[in-house]
């Protein structure tokens, strides 16, 4: 049976040295503008995926991609993840507009972003 807990990975975190440069290359790649453009952060929705510039070195900058999944219910879903075995390694927290964030590191230091929107 299928877990309605969750509603699949929409988002995407790039960590991008030079934003700038990033924002251009992401342009052309994606064929749309950002819907969000700032100096810390850039982001992209296309075909009901967001993909997100996130200039490294800052304090919610990720060393590598992280695809995030879209769950209905964060802190049930980083219990039930953590008790199978992963690490919390950022607890759950509002990044603005009500959407809360957190990552997890699996077995392997894999990390596995999870993001519930209000």
């Amino acid at each position: 049976m299928a877990d309605s807990s969750h509603q699949g990975i929409k988002t995407v975190l790039h960590p991008v040295s030079d934003l700038a440069a990033a924002k251009a290359v992401y342009t052309a790649l994606l064929g749309v503008e950002p819907q969000a453009d700032s100096p810390y952060y850039v982001g992209f929705d296309v075909e009901g995926q967001h993909i997100g510039l996130v200039p490294t070195g800052g304090p919610q900058s990720p060393d590598s991609p992280v695809a995030y999944w879209h769950v209905t219910d964060i802190e049930a879903k980083l219990a039930e993840v953590t008790a199978a075995g992963a690490t919390v390694r950022e607890a759950a927290h509002d990044v603005g507009g009500g959407r809360l964030v957190a990552t997890v590191t699996d077995l392997d230091g894999n990390v596995l972003g999870l993001l519930q929107d209000k």
